[in-house]
């Protein structure tokens, strides 16, 4: 009985009206299409497209390669799959109707019913099935690589038909198991199996020989039925296996292993294939609404968070970072030190440095001793407004196929995968983490998703990814999916794409409208525009004041403009971050500042300036108590030198035990000597709290200033991307053009002028008959076929208009490549005029 609407059906392949009879391969059916499908299939597997196929036929071979079609099923939703699943088990070919029972089962599933034509029409648009609707074939390759092992060779875990089963068993024991079932006996083997297949597709005759089955045997059915369907018997089975061994309800493959039949399986199972089928995507759930404002203030100030943490990571490398691996990357003491200066975990630390080289603004600087520092796109970064900025990372973010949730894993060799270093490149992760915000974009505003019916779509969308090893790849392959899809949730929060778990406004932003497909060149700039001008209004705006406390402290109540922070840096350090960052003066703060060339009534002026509250007495005191004392002592090189026109001063130090190491002797009642460079006395005499002064080889004082190191001008990391381009428009009419013209001159009619050739080889004709042929083409103006090797030796066939013969040259308009060529007559293999019906041929 017909289960399914005519109006359900799924529409038939473009047909061809040269083309009325049904087609006898996939070459024949993708002929039979139009341009635009010919577009859709290379558009859903550009591998078809590299290089350009001559002609449709290797077309139709390319496809149905095992690379190829490897790729086509990773991309198939849960239900196309479970439809291949079923094609695969299906007599080849099958029906609609048949396909149909295997899926939605004897009492039918109008879901199934509504979604089946989707599905099938996905699958022959990648041309993985063909044939009409009474004729449907699964490619060979697809039905090989959808078996999980050659042991268990179906996908939906069937055993083989009673006529595989049966095969190698004598007629004799066929006749027995007739007999047992309550059939007639047959005079031949074929009619018996035959009679045994019809009984166990016979729904109410297998329902009434199960009645009489007994509980037990009736139990071992159960434990096959879903598969896999074999089993292990002793010489002497048990009573409730021999009533089915008897019966034919199982079958022997081999001695002491038994299968239960594919019909069989498919009774019990009440026609279906799949014990379960997911004909539509599971809903992703909201979890927790918040006011969109709510989220957007939220996400604006994670977003000036991520701006600020890779500012400080960066400044924190300024004068050279970290030394690169020999390996390359960070070492895991380096991302630790990391970690405690940012004040976040490792985790969190490799995922800024990460992102930070995603973006071109760290990099290697390839020198002897190589170490990471900020590029000089980070320079020009950071005068960037803070919305462009942001844009900035988080387009890299959106793009990149570095995993920075991989580090500190192993890769396949066992070795640690270290932050900047090698193999953490994933082709999946842009894709996974587009669809995520994608997915959030799609439920309300302010809305956060359940991270689990999230999980659970996105694997209804790509539930393959290696068909092959099925069992032993599957789990680690799906685990990487997910991990990637929970590692996008937490670092679009961390970047404030995301805030409070729900897609802010200018999120949605960076995404399609509608989100289907990733954005590229213009289009993801310009949508990063559009992103930065709904950021601009909630980012805080930067303030030009602090408050200067009478316990050494400044505090900024928000964002400083860029001269007061840098200023502020120079003069006092960080003691605490957060909503309000507090700084903290110290006679190392103040002297660092003098050191970089400020004079005591220039920090006076600029703390002045700047302070919303009236400048505390103690840092007043602070300020000139370091600067009277700073430069009393000159230090030059001598190895090193102390000057000091107060000798008392030098005694002090000569008498103080911590001076020891630094090996003192005086030459002059006003100048000691030392052993050591400039600045470890420099440094030490700091630390035994004078505040000396370094000074020039002309005694004048050196001002030491912030030595930014940067790398040569670097370019970010490019994505390694999971297979070749999707091509754009201009590419797919141009391979159109040239597949159509190959397959042409590859079909095309040919009189019976040449050597015969079998199946698409090189027409062969001597040189003289060649010159004589292509000299009466350019007569008459007759297209003809030629066969042409080329000078790296590819053959190739083409459908040529003779102009003009001349110096051992042809010039000609060739159809196939649709432009006048000249071509040397000693590389043409032989000629053959066209058939009438099909002269003169047409440009296009």
């Amino acid at each position: 009985m017909d289960r399914m609407s005519v109006n359900h059906r799924p529409p038939e392949e473009p047909a061809n009206p040269a083309a009325a009879a049904p087609p006898r391969s996939l070459a024949e059916q993708l002929r039979a299409r139009d341009d635009a499908s010919l577009a859709a299939l290379l558009q859903a597997r550009p591998d078809l497209i590299t290089p350009v196929p001559t002609d449709l036929t290797q077309l139709a071979t390319r496809a149905g390669t095992r690379a190829s079609v490897v790729r086509a099923l990773e991309h198939l939703d849960r239900f196309a799959l479970q439809t291949a699943e079923a094609l695969a088990v299906a007599p080849d070919p099958a029906t609609y109707d048949t396909l149909l029972a295997l899926l939605a089962g004897d009492e039918g599933d109008p879901e199934v019913t509504g979604a089946l034509p989707h599905a099938l029409a996905t699958l022959r648009e990648q041309a993985l099935v063909w044939g009409a609707d009474d004729r449907l074939r699964l490619v060979r390759t697809a039905r090989e690589l959808l078996a999980p092992s050659p042991q268990h060779p179906s996908p939906t875990g069937l055993g083989p038909t009673v006529a595989e089963a049966t095969a190698g068993m004598s007629p004799g024991r066929i006749q027995e198991i007739l007999a047992t079932a309550g059939l007639s006996t047959t005079h031949d083997a074929v009619s018996a199996v035959a009679s045994l297949t019809e009984l166990f597709t016979d729904r109410t005759r297998m329902r009434a020989m199960l009645d009489e089955a007994p509980a037990d045997s009736l139990e071992v059915l159960s434990r096959l039925v879903w598969g896999p369907p074999y089993g292990q018997v002793t010489a002497d089975p048990a009573a409730r296996l021999r009533w089915l061994i008897d019966r034919g309800l199982l079958l022997p493959t081999a001695p002491g292993t038994v299968v239960l039949p594919r019909e069989v399986a498919l009774h019990m199972r009440a026609g279906r294939a799949h014990r379960a089928v997911e004909p539509l995507p599971p809903e992703v759930e909201p979890a927790v609404t918040h006011r969109p404002q709510v989220v957007d203030a939220a996400a604006a100030g994670q977003a000036y968070t991520a701006l600020a943490t890779v500012e400080e990571l960066l400044g924190d490398w300024d004068e050279g970072g970290p030394s690169v691996l020999r390996a390359g990357g960070l070492s895991v003491r380096d991302l630790k030190r990391t970690a405690v200066a940012l004040d976040v975990p490792e985790p969190i630390a490799a995922f800024w440095v990460e992102l930070a080289y995603a973006a071109g603004l760290l990099a290697s600087d390839g020198e002897a001793d190589e170490q990471y520092a900020a590029t000089p796109a980070y320079d020009e970064w950071r005068e960037l407004p803070a919305a462009e900025r942001w844009t900035r990372l988080a387009t890299a973010w959106l793009t990149a196929t570095r995993t920075p949730g991989l580090v500190g894993g192993r890769d396949a060799k066992d070795r640690t995968l270290s932050a900047l270093g090698p193999g953490l490149d994933r082709s999946a992760a842009p894709e996974v983490r587009h669809r995520v915000l994608a997915l959030l974009a799609a439920l309300p505003e302010g809305a956060s998703a359940s991270a689990d019916s999230l999980i659970a779509r996105l694997h209804w969308e790509r539930p393959l990814r290696t068909p092959q090893s099925q069992a032993q790849t599957q789990t680690r392959t799906d685990d990487l999916r997910i991990r990637l899809a929970r590692w996008a949730l937490s670092e679009a929060e961390l970047l404030g794409i995301t805030g409070r778990g729900a897609l802010s406004t200018h999120g949605r932003a960076l995404l399609a409208t509608p989100p289907d497909a990733p954005l590229t060149g213009a289009e993801l700039a310009a949508a990063a525009s559009r992103a930065g001008h709904l950021l601009t209004p909630h980012l805080p705006t930067p303030l030009d004041h602090v408050l200067l406390q009478a316990d050494l402290t400044a505090v900024a109540p928000g964002p400083l403009e860029r001269p007061l922070a840098d200023m502020l840096g120079v003069l006092a350090d960080v003691e605490s971050k957060g909503g309000a960052t507090v700084y903290r003066f110290t006679p190392g703060s103040v002297r660092r500042a003098l050191d970089a060339g400020r004079s005591a009534s220039d920090l006076h002026a600029f703390l002045a300036a700047h302070s919303s509250t009236p400048v505390p007495q103690p840092l007043t005191y602070l300020i000139d108590d370091v600067a009277r004392r700073h430069g009393h002592l000159r230090i030059g090189a001598a190895s090193a030198y102390v000057r000091c026109d107060d000798d008392a001063l030098l005694n002090e130090i000569l008498a103080d035990k911590r001076s020891a190491d630094l090996r003192l002797r005086r030459l002059a009642p006003t100048v000691l000597a030392a052993q050591t460079d400039p600045t470890t006395l420099l440094e030490g005499l700091r630390a035994m709290g004078f505040a000396p002064a370094a000074e020039s080889a002309e005694g004048d004082v050196l001002i030491a200033r912030a030595h930014a190191h940067r790398t040569p001008p670097r370019t970010a990391p490019e994505p390694v991307p999971g297979g070749p381009p999707v091509p754009d428009a201009t590419l797919l009419n141009a391979a159109i053009r040239a597949i159509r013209a190959g397959d042409l001159a590859s079909t095309a009619p040919r009189k019976a002028t040449a050597t015969a050739a079998p199946n698409g080889s090189l027409p062969r004709t001597t040189s003289a008959e060649t010159l004589a042929t292509v000299q009466a083409a350019v007569l008459t103006g007759e297209p003809l076929w030629i066969g042409y090797v080329n000078a790296e030796g590819s053959a190739s066939q083409r459908v040529i208009a003779p102009i003009r013969v001349e110096g051992g040259f042809v010039t000609a308009y060739d159809h196939t490549a649709d432009e006048v060529r000249t071509y040397p007559l000693h590389r043409i293999t032989g000629v053959a005029e066209l058939a009438d019906e099909d002269a003169p041929l047409e440009a296009q």
